[in-house]
């Protein structure tokens, strides 16, 4: 049955309804994006989002991302209303309360149907080009039968105006993703007043100057809503829809102005508001007929998910395609005899050089990948295996040439990765992380299987000076939720740490690795080490007195300290902490046996030694890098800042003799 299309007023009316209550319930958030936005989201959901609310995760659903998502409400009210099981009406009625799932803003982990985590403006446009990249993807892997459909934006002005959304549309126009649209809540309001305060671009030329489709209507016109959805869809390119609209539309007195933006309504307001929309019906009820609509809106998805699942039964990639989508790695993967090589023919190489060695072994055997690099393939060494470039020609391609655009590739890493179907890693400086942290903590807020190629990762990149050479990133990094944080040692640890972020399916990993090159340390077989975190990679000869914690090029230098100290009879330990978070995880006994409280603890990284003293304690040495670097060959950096073994040992004799 398809709706008709008077019905459509009082529906989105429904919107209107349940995000002015929620809001002034709550006595926060921001009923006026829902409220402007209402009519464009009910033709959308109704006319053209492809969607099962019975089955959020169906594979070949359409993805909708709420950029603005600071309207959050009005994703809450669009899933309640068409029968997803969550949020019920109490969940909405505890909007932004800690028992509800509906928070502030949508998180990808509350709620099924909320496909990313939006609020941090312009990230969901970003990571929804992200999303569309990965359905055409797989899309040219496993046919039309299986994957086609379309990534569907509400945008505000922000989303537009921030910095990220520059990167990304640039990104989407050149690789001719036609499956995404944005549709823009044209309504000309930010928190401080009317856009001309702040800006006076020209959005829909800057749309058409990146290869974008551009449209335009009014946002309050279901018919014209309608034409311009349609044209959208039918443009080949990604298309921006253009919706002129009145921010908290409905409210007689606040509309069209900021002051519906991000308060609420106040009850004189909201009560003035259910009558001039003819709303009658009671706070937080929806009237029977409106909701049996409402209910009606998915009827297409379900019977688009029931075709498409005949299509899966019968056929031939069914087990592979379930495979990905399910995020696990194929049967019996493991880099166990990629390492038996390195073990077989030990290598001095810098551990960007090994981790494309170990790329080379990852990317045949596992189709999932798909990598790439912000303008530095040949520095970062993350093409390999033979994987043919994703462009407009060839989106069966695995390896994605960025540009200069390292916020874009870190939020598109994120869609990617929620989409699902395939494991994103990319690269670029560890120092520009300071471009991407954004993008690196939703990675981490929305448990997303992320790799972060990050090299140069120290001032051993030498020359380059103090501005590509990181100092506080690691210690930084290491402060973030839910982030694996991992600089190895040598190719082995590299190759195992590959293994480990392959395998996390519900947290991202940053890859610290060197310029320069390093010894292996590592030249017998066995379990994955670093899967630990930290473990003794050298015992003590001599009675062990010490323990020297080094990460990436230091456990090198932690070596020659060891070696001078065993010399005049001091036993030391040398502890490889290849990831503190994993080591963090291990059991109280493991911790205290590799860290014990009978020893001098000495960490030596060449970065900030903000964070290594919960390791060390009070009485314990931390070498390492509390200023900015300079520009010099590594070596003589390494030399002018302490970082040799003639610098260190006398540090940790003086502190055992006094």
């Amino acid at each position: 049955m398809t709706i008709e299309p008077a019905r459509l007023p009082l529906m989105a009316n429904a919107i209107r309804a349940l995000s002015m209550d929620a809001v002034e319930a709550a006595n926060s958030g921001h009923p006026g994006m829902p409220m402007g936005m209402a009519d464009v989201a009910t033709v959308l959901w109704t006319r053209h989002l492809k969607f099962d609310p019975n089955a959020p995760f169906w594979a070949d659903r359409d993805r909708f991302v709420l950029s603005a998502g600071h309207g959050s409400m009005l994703i809450y009210a669009l899933l309640h209303l068409t029968g997803y099981e969550r949020p019920t009406i109490e969940d909405i009625r505890n909007f932004r309360q800690i028992s509800s799932p509906c928070a502030g803003h949508p998180e990808n982990f509350l709620l099924d149907g909320v496909e990313c985590t939006t609020g941090p403006l312009g990230q969901g446009v970003a990571m929804a080009v992200g999303m569309a990249m990965a359905e055409r993807h797989l899309n040219a892997v496993f046919g039309n039968d299986l994957v086609d459909h379309r990534t569907w934006v509400i945008a505000g002005d922000g989303c537009l105006m921030e910095g990220i959304n520059h990167e990304a549309i640039g990104l989407a126009g050149h690789l001719g993703l036609g499956h995404l649209n944005v549709l823009w809540d044209d309504n000309r309001i930010t928190i401080d007043g009317a856009t001309d305060l702040s800006t006076s671009e020209d959005i829909k030329a800057r749309y058409v100057a990146t290869g974008w489709h551009v449209t335009e209507c009014d946002g309050h016109d279901f018919a014209d809503i309608e034409r311009a959805l349609q044209e959208a869809k039918a443009d080949p390119r990604p298309s921006l829809v253009a919706c002129r609209t009145v921010i908290g539309k409905g409210a007689p007195n606040k509309q069209g102005t900021s002051a519906t933006h991000g308060s609420p309504l106040g009850a004189g307001e909201v009560a003035a508001a259910r009558e001039t929309l003819g709303w009658e019906a009671a706070p937080f009820e929806i009237p029977s007929e409106i909701l049996a609509d409402w209910h009606m809106a998915g009827e297409p998805g379900r019977a688009a998910h029931g075709a498409w699942a005949g299509r899966l039964e019968a056929s031939d990639h069914k087990a592979e395609f379930e495979r990905r989508m399910a995020g696990d790695l194929p049967e019996g993967f493991s880099l166990e005899s990629h390492i038996a090589c390195l073990i077989g023919e030990p290598q001095k190489i810098a551990t960007r050089k090994a981790s494309e060695i170990a790329l080379a072994a990852i990317n045949p055997a596992l189709p999932d990948t798909i990598g790439g690099s912000a303008d530095l393939t040949g520095s970062n060494n993350t093409l390999a295996g033979g994987i043919g470039t994703f462009k407009r020609d060839n989106y069966a391609g695995r390896y994605v040439y960025y540009g200069i655009r390292e916020f874009g590739m870190a939020a598109a890493m994120n869609g990617m990765a929620l989409h699902g179907g395939v494991i994103p890693y990319g690269g670029t400086f560890l120092v520009f992380t300071d471009y991407a942290r954004g993008a690196i903590r939703l990675s981490a807020l929305q448990r997303a299987r992320v790799i972060y190629v990050m090299t140069h990762d120290s001032i051993g990149l030498g020359e380059d000076g103090p501005t590509h050479q990181p100092i506080e990133h690691i210690a930084s990094l290491r402060a973030m939720p839910n982030l694996l944080v991992m600089r190895p040692a040598d190719a082995v640890e590299t190759a195992e740490c590959w293994e480990i972020a392959l395998q996390q399916k519900d947290r991202p990993t940053v890859l610290a690795l060197t310029r320069q090159n390093l010894p292996q340390l590592r030249l017998e077989a066995g379990e994955n080490l670093s899967a630990k975190g930290g473990y003794r990679i050298k015992s003590a000869e001599a009675t062990r007195k010490v323990v020297i914690l080094a990460t990436g090029s230091e456990v090198a230098l932690a070596y020659d300290c060891a070696a001078q100290l065993e010399a005049a009879g001091v036993g030391v330990d040398v502890v490889s902490m290849v990831c503190s978070e994993l080591f963090d995880e291990q059991p109280e006994a493991y911790r205290a046996d590799v860290l014990p409280a009978d020893a001098l603890i000495v960490s030596i990284e060449a970065a900030s030694t903000f964070g290594w003293q919960r390791y060390t304690g009070t009485g314990g040495i931390n070498i390492g890098l509390d200023r900015f670097g300079a520009s010099a060959p590594a070596g003589d950096l390494f030399a002018h800042f302490g970082f040799t073994a003639e610098a260190i040992v006398p540090q940790i004799q003086s502190k055992l003799n006094a």
